[in-house]
């Protein structure tokens, strides 16, 4: 498995929200920009039914949240270590908010 690090956590053994195992690691942003998340460290462990890419997920209000806070406190950790909210867009395409 690739080791990847996170702005959010050092443990990528336990999720992020409920501390238990097993992970999925998710990419705050994917897509075209999941080696930009990989880069940036906006990773994060979370428990398979809470993976918006995971095979277990289902989309609900609450993994909406989370899928959101995620993405707002990745662009606020950017905004506070690299760069603009328009330096942000222009590389990861949109804001989170």
């Amino acid at each position: 498995m690739k080791k990847l690090s996170s702005v959010f956590t050092k443990d990528m053994d336990h999720c992020y929200f409920t501390g238990t195992a097993p992970v999925e690691r998710h990419h705050v942003f994917g897509g075209a920009n999941r080696k930009l998340s990989e880069e940036y460290g906006f990773v994060v462990p979370l428990r398979p039914d809470l993976h918006p890419n995971g095979v277990h997920f289902r989309r609900t209000r609450e993994t909406e949240k989370i899928d959101e806070f995620l993405k707002v406190q990745s662009q606020k950790y950017y905004e506070k270590h690299y760069g603009s909210r328009e330096d942000f867009r222009r590389e990861f395409g949109k804001y989170a908010y």
